[in-house]
């Protein structure tokens, strides 16, 4: 009976141990799915390196540096978009022998027949309607980037990259048409002021932009101010749109695949920190991706928009011209190749601005983060 028994413990241990195994084994596939969920849950709420969120901002130390830098940004683009302008401007006709001046040679005729100052007419009037334009386009962009990321996720129950590429595109577009408002009057000063001595067709002469300004008034009264505000926001706000979805789709891209999954992640898919200048080379590099997409896109817009603010009615008893007059005077001197006349110098300026502006601003969120407490 003292065997029997014996015999029957022995069996009972060797259940249990069957049963510890058991039990073990059923947590480490346990623990694998739950790995496997974590990274798929990661994937699809991957932030960014060195994101910056709205709330995260000392928004004085924002506003007072984001206009220094977007002074100096600004400052080193504009001959470019003088040249832009003036290109589009031009009036040729098809059976002209002559054909618009390259963007270089235009630009080494203005050097030598006005000085550096021809490629900075109108700077003065363009600075300083860009700095609240630019403040109030940056503040829109953030607030609405933030809120429809969070509706997005929250109550539209989308994956974090899909929020984060509708949030993007949302900002883009609300935040261009607010800027517009202040952009608008400032580009129709600017604009006229920096094609002037050129083959722009202008008829009366600004002593500067407040002359041009009290002119364009008493010409056109307010209306004239937003001559083409239209066409900036069908130009400029779809523009926005497409590319701050750009921007964000291609650097998460980016990203992704260089291996980095952000703050949230676990720390056996998450690559370290990436260093100042890999974060400034991929913000520059999708930034001119989406800045060439959007100016191949939109420049006929662009072009028909500053034939509207520019060669506009001075005071010569005739009525502005309408969008179809401007397209048809285009495609006659032209042909519809002429809607894509400064497409060059606007691709390289879009490129460069977007480049430029976009690590500028990323630069200035880092600089005005809140201090953590």
């Amino acid at each position: 009976m003292a065997h029997n028994g014996g015999s029957e413990t022995s069996s009972s241990r060797e259940g249990t141990v069957t049963t510890e195994e058991e039990e073990e084994e059923a947590k480490q596939q346990q623990k694998k799915k739950m790995t496997l969920r974590q990274q798929n849950q990661h994937a699809s709420e991957f932030r960014l390196p060195a994101d910056v969120d709205w709330h995260m901002l000392d928004k004085s130390k924002f506003f007072l540096l984001g206009a220094a830098l977007f002074s100096g940004v600004s400052a080193t683009l504009y001959p470019v978009v003088v040249l832009k302008t003036r290109q589009q401007v031009m009036k040729t006709t098809t059976t002209s022998s002559s054909s618009p001046p390259s963007c270089t040679r235009l630009g080494l005729n203005i050097l030598r027949r006005e000085g550096v100052r021809g490629l900075y007419k109108g700077f003065s009037t363009s600075l300083t309607g860009t700095i609240p334009a630019r403040a109030l386009y940056m503040s829109t962009l953030e607030i609405t980037k933030s809120s429809v990321g969070s509706l997005a996720t929250k109550a539209g129950g989308m994956s974090e990259p899909a929020a984060a590429a509708v949030a993007n595109g949302a900002a883009g577009l609300t935040a261009s048409v607010a800027a517009q408002l202040v952009w608008t009057p400032v580009d129709v000063v600017s604009q006229r002021l920096m094609v002037q001595g050129g083959q722009g067709g202008l008829s009366t002469r600004y002593a500067g932009g407040l002359d041009a300004f009290k002119t364009i008034v008493r010409v056109d009264g307010l209306r004239g101010l937003y001559r083409g505000f239209g066409m900036s926001i069908i130009t400029y706000a779809p523009s926005n749109a497409l590319w701050w979805s750009s921007y964000c789709i291609t650097q998460r891209s980016v990203w992704m695949n260089l291996g980095y999954r952000g703050s949230n992640c676990g720390s056996e898919i998450q690559a370290a920190a990436p260093s100042s200048a890999v974060v400034v080379g991929v913000q520059g590099l999708s930034a001119a991706c989406a800045g060439g997409v959007s100016a191949l896109l939109t420049t006929p817009f662009d072009t028909i928009k500053t034939r509207l603010q520019v060669l506009g009615n001075e005071g010569g008893g005739r009525r502005p011209p309408t969008v179809m007059q401007t397209v048809q005077t285009l495609v006659q001197e032209g042909g519809w190749k002429a809607c894509y006349r400064g497409l060059g110098a606007r691709w390289a300026s879009m490129s460069m601005s977007a480049t430029t502006m976009i690590t500028t601003y990323e630069f200035l969120k880092r600089l005005s983060t809140k201090a953590q407490e």
